[in-house]
């Protein structure tokens, strides 16, 4: 069991290391990956707020808006606000985040539910039409209902030649010596 005399001495050796100059790593070291400024995390906020539609889950990119948008004084802030940002982001893609605008989330979330797509994929398979093997297509001319017209017999061994073609290997390129 440390003594109160050494559990002193200890906190006074740190306290006299971040004191000298150069030792503040250590500082540091201790709060590495974990965002405790208030000044970072409501500017973040505010990045996001503003500016949703520029930023996605890139620190990069990120760094770059906030490098166009934000006066920040270091490079040190400008990370610290870009990583944040960065994670906010990808909070965002997984659901509503407390502090961030809802209205905001809200109209991205309408926007991608009312896109309709110029042609659907169901006209799409039935203007290309499908393909079914010989022995398919006579069972179903065989039916009461009949064959659709966008219904077509291919070739008895195309089916398998496709099939194989997926399911074979892409050639390599040679290694050079």
């Amino acid at each position: 069991m440390p003594s109160l005399f050494s559990v002193l001495s200890f906190s006074s050796f740190f306290s006299s290391l971040l004191s000298i100059k150069g030792f503040g790593c250590f500082l540091f070291l201790s709060n590495m990956g974990k965002i405790r400024t208030k000044t970072v995390k409501r500017a973040s906020r505010l990045v996001v707020e503003k500016y949703f539609s520029k930023l996605n889950n890139d620190f990069y990119r990120n760094k770059r808006v906030i490098m166009d948008v934000t006066i920040t004084r270091s490079k040190k802030l400008k990370n610290k606000i870009a990583g944040y940002t960065t994670h906010i982001m990808k909070r965002l893609a997984r659901g509503p985040v407390r502090g961030i605008s809802l209205k905001l989330q809200e109209e991205e979330r309408e926007r991608r539910m009312d896109f309709v797509p110029a042609v659907s994929q169901v006209d799409q398979i039935i203007t290309d039409g499908i393909k079914v093997d010989k022995q398919t297509h006579e069972m179903l001319s065989k039916m009461e209902v009949g064959v659709p017209r966008y219904v077509s017999a291919e070739a008895p061994g195309a089916a398998r030649d496709r099939a194989a073609r997926a399911r074979a290997p892409k050639p390599r390129a040679a290694k050079r010596a």
